[in-house]
């Protein structure tokens, strides 16, 4: 059987992570949440009472942490070490830390580095933001998922409100528009679609109907054939 891999990129609230997880479940391989991967060291330099632009202090530590995905048919939790941390990095601080640090030289070649690894084991899917550019520039298939941002903020704004969290449809339409500019004009593997990517607007479908038409077209390219 032979190695696979899909790429599905997008800004944040297009809906990717869930497409992706959902995606993953169907073809019955590893969903790699890279974003989880940047927020887990974004965490941890945070508590060492880092700033998120200190690319030598945080790079060390970044290549020394153990993170790690784990499935117990509950949902996929990410790991640093052994502490669960899959509720602690979900904040909107950590969003913008995650996306501050992810443009960070040295934490990009370590992680990088790591989700190739990850990737040479076996087919998956692979979520992030350059996914498809530069992590894995030879994936078989490649999806960049997007949708306006007041879509977008709309979307998380009702998944913040959903966890009990207060705040306003304008802080979150804020802090999205923030975060886009971040992933949009950093130095080192900015938002973008690959070249060779299916573009889809997610604005009027669900994860569900997102995740048929990404099938639908991979099956257009030519029978996917076996999956290790």
């Amino acid at each position: 059987m032979s190695r696979k891999i899909v790429t599905i990129d997008g800004p944040a609230g297009s809906g990717k992570s869930t497409v992706s997880r959902l995606l993953a479940e169907r073809l019955g391989v590893l969903y790699l949440d890279t974003g989880a991967m940047y927020r887990a060291v974004a965490l941890q330099a945070k508590r060492l009472g880092m700033e998120p632009d200190e690319e030598k202090e945080i790079g060390r530590i970044c290549r020394d942490l153990d993170i790690r995905f784990q499935d117990d048919g509950n949902g996929l939790r990410i790991l640093l070490g052994d502490e669960d941390v899959s509720q602690a990095i979900r904040t909107p601080e950590m969003d913008l830390w995650a996306s501050r640090v992810s443009a960070l030289g040295e934490v990009r070649a370590a992680m990088v580095e790591l989700q190739r690894k990850i990737g040479r084991a076996g087919s998956l899917v692979a979520e992030g933001r350059d996914m498809g550019t530069v992590v894995f520039p030879e994936a078989d298939y490649k999806f960049f998922l997007t949708a306006p941002l007041e879509v977008r903020a709309w979307r998380r704004y009702k998944e913040r409100l959903e966890r009990g969290e207060r705040v306003s449809e304008e802080e979150v339409l804020a802090e999205l528009e923030k975060r886009d500019t971040w992933d949009r004009t950093r130095s080192i593997a900015p938002l973008r679609p690959a070249a060779d990517a299916v573009i889809i607007d997610t604005s009027d479908w669900s994860a569900v109907e997102v995740v048929e038409q990404v099938l639908k077209n991979m099956e257009e390219r030519g029978p996917c054939g076996s999956w290790d």
